[in-house]
C-alpha cells in the first residue's frame, strides 16, 4: 500500500488558504452556496485566507450576467473574501480568461521538464489499437504517443495533425487522506496519461483549475463528492508541477456529501429548492438560510440545530464534516429561518419586510412616514409567528389598504351565526370610549360580551371578527390590530361583513 505524498502541506491557523471558484453559468443554488460557506468558514475558523476566484474559459456557458449573480448571492449571504475578483490580490488575475499567458509558462516548464508530451492520436486509432490489443474500449487512451520520435511527430505535422498534451501519470499507486472520507488509494493503471490541452491550444479544467490553486498557494481544497473522481488527475498534475519547480506542495483534500432532493438524486438546479434568488424571494434571510446550508453535512452538536454564523465558524472543524448524502428539506429551512426572524430586532425585521410590502404595493419603496409608523407598531405582532419574510404581506396587507379580500377558506369557515356574532361586536365596541380604545378595552369588552353573556367559545366568537378585521382565517393578535385600525375602521368592517352576509 503506497503512503500519501510525504510534499503534502502541512498549513495549519494563518497559513491556510481555500479557494471558492465557481463557472459564471446559470443561477447560483444552495449547493454551490454550501461549498463557498464551508470554505469561508474554514478559513475564519482557522485565521486564514478565502480566495474568490472565477472559472471562464467555457465562452459558450458562461455570461457576465452569471457572474454579477455570484456577486448578488455572496454578497447578500455577507459571505466575504480576502482575495479575488473585485478586491484584487497578489496572484492577480483572478479569471481564468485573463490568464491564457500564465498557463502558457506553467506548459512550457512541463514540456521542458518531459513530463507532459505532444499526443497525435485520434479517438479512432485508440479504438482501433484497444480492439487489436482486445482491450475494452472503455478503457481509453493505452499511452501509445509517451516516447513518440521527432520524425514520429514530424510526420504527423506533414499530416496536418495537431497534437493534444498529455500529461504523463506516474506508473504507481496514488494515496491521500481525504480531510472528509480518510485514506484514499487511486491504484496504479487505474487512468491513463490524460489531456491537459486541446488541439486547438484551449487548456482543460482539468489542467488550469490545478495550476491555478498551486500558483495561489491554496492549501486546502474542499469541494463537492462529485468531483473526487478527478483528484487522482490532480494529484498526478501537482507532482509534476513540483518536479518542474511551479510550485513546492501538494494541497489537502476534502469533498463534502451531495445535496440530495427527492429520493436518492443530487438536488437538480432546477429545482426550486436549489434557486437561492427564490429562497430569497419567498423571504428567507441570510442568516437561517447559512444556518440550514450549515447542517447539510454538518452539526454544531445533538439535539441543536438553531445557531448564529459566529457560533458555526467557531465551531467548524472540515473533518467533522459527515460524509454521507444529505437531503434538502424545505419545511426545516423555513423552520430554522423562522427561529432567525424570531432573533431579529424589531427595528431590524421591519426594515426587512419593508421590500416585500413595497413589492405588493401596500406600502412605498422609501415608505412614508405615516407608513412606518403603522408598520413599526405592527412588525412586532407578526414576528414571531413568521416563517418567511414573504409571508409579511399576506399578514399585514389588511392595515394598509382599506379594501378587504375575503379569504376564500376564511368566509367559508364562518359558523351559521356569524351575522349575530359580528352584530354583538359592534353593539360591544360601540360603547369603548374613542380616546380608551386599546388592546386591552377591546378584549375585555369583547370577552364579556361574547363569551360571558351570549356563553361562545372563543374559537367561535374571535372567528368572525377576525375574517371581518383582517379577511383571514390565520392573522396577527386580533385585539391589537383593531387598536391599530381605530375605532371608526374597526366598525366600519365589522359593518361590512355583516352586510356581505345578508
Amino acid at each position: 500500500m503506497s503512503a500519501p505524498d510525504p510534499r503534502t502541506t502541512t498549513a495549519t491557523g494563518a497559513d491556510v488558504r481555500v479557494r471558492f471558484c465557481p463557472s459564471p453559468t446559470g443561477l447560483p443554488h444552495v449547493g454551490l452556496v454550501r461549498t463557498a460557506l464551508f470554505n469561508w468558514a474554514y478559513a475564519r475558523h482557522n485565521g486564514g485566507k478565502l480566495v474568490f476566484r472565477i472559472e471562464d474559459t467555457d465562452a459558450a456557458r458562461d455570461s457576465e450576467e452569471s457572474y454579477r449573480q455570484l456577486l448578488d448571492a455572496l454578497r447578500w449571504l455577507r459571505i466575504d473574501w480576502d482575495e479575488g475578483v473585485e478586491v484584487g490580490g497578489p496572484h492577480a488575475p483572478y479569471r481564468q480568461s485573463l490568464r491564457h499567458d500564465i498557463y502558457r509558462e506553467v506548459l512550457d516548464k512541463l514540456l521542458a521538464a518531459g513530463l507532459v508530451y505532444e499526443s497525435f492520436s485520434t479517438a479512432e486509432e485508440i479504438d482501433a489499437r484497444n480492439e487489436a490489443a482486445g482491450r475494452a474500449k472503455q478503457l481509453g487512451y493505452d499511452n501509445y504517443d509517451r516516447d513518440l520520435t521527432d520524425e514520429q511527430k514530424a510526420a504527423f505535422r506533414a499530416e496536418g495533425r495537431q497534437p493534444a498534451l498529455r500529461l504523463r501519470v506516474p506508473d504507481e499507486d496514488l494515496t491521500y487522506v481525504d480531510l472528509i472520507r480518510g485514506e484514499v488509494t487511486f491504484p496504479a493503471g487505474s487512468f491513463p496519461d490524460f489531456v491537459i490541452v486541446r488541439p486547438n491550444g484551449i487548456p482543460l479544467y482539468t489542467f488550469v483549475n490545478p495550476v491555478d490553486d498551486a500558483l495561489m498557494g491554496i492549501t486546502h481544497v474542499l469541494r463537492g463528492e462529485d468531483l473526487m473522481p478527478s483528484t487522482a488527475r490532480q494529484l498526478s498534475l501537482y507532482r509534476a508541477l513540483i518536479d518542474a519547480g511551479v510550485t513546492t506542495f501538494i494541497p489537502r483534500f476534502g469533498h463534502m456529501p451531495l445535496v440530495l432532493g427527492d429520493g436518492t438524486k443530487k438536488l437538480s438546479k432546477r429545482d426550486p429548492r436549489a434557486d437561492l434568488f427564490l429562497q430569497r424571494e419567498k423571504g428567507m434571510i441570510p442568516e437561517g438560510l447559512l444556518n440550514y446550508l450549515a447542517l447539510l453535512g454538518w452539526s454544531i452538536g445533538p439535539d441543536r440545530d438553531v445557531f448564529s454564523l459566529e457560533e458555526f465558524v467557531a465551531a467548524f472543524d472540515i473533518e467533522a464534516v459527515n460524509p454521507n448524502p444529505a437531503r434538502f428539506d424545505q419545511k426545516k429551512a423555513e423552520s430554522i429561518n423562522g427561529d432567525h426572524i424570531r432573533m431579529l430586532a424589531p427595528e431590524d425585521f421591519a426594515e426587512r419586510i419593508v421590500p416585500y410590502l413595497a413589492e405588493a404595493g401596500l406600502v412605498d419603496e422609501m415608505p412614508t412616514d405615516g407608513q412606518r409608523a403603522l408598520l413599526t407598531e405592527a412588525a412586532p405582532l407578526i414576528q414571531e409567528r413568521l416563517p418567511l419574510l414573504g409571508d409579511a404581506a399576506g399578514l399585514l396587507g389588511f392595515l394598509f389598504s382599506n379594501e378587504i379580500e375575503y379569504a376564500e377558506d376564511a368566509l367559508s369557515g364562518l359558523p351559521a351565526n356569524a351575522a349575530e356574532v359580528l352584530t354583538a361586536c359592534i353593539a360591544a365596541l360601540e360603547d369603548v370610549p374613542d380616546d380608551a380604545f386599546a388592546a386591552a378595552a377591546i378584549q375585555g369588552a369583547l370577552s364579556a360580551k361574547l363569551v360571558d353573556e351570549l356563553g361562545l367559545k372563543p374559537r367561535v366568537a374571535y372567528g368572525p371578527p377576525r375574517v371581518a378585521i383582517t379577511g383571514r382565517r390565520v392573522s396577527p393578535p386580533l385585539f391589537e390590530s383593531m387598536e391599530l385600525l381605530g375605532k371608526p375602521e374597526s366598525l366600519r368592517r365589522l359593518s361590512a361583513l355583516v352586510e356581505k352576509l345578508g
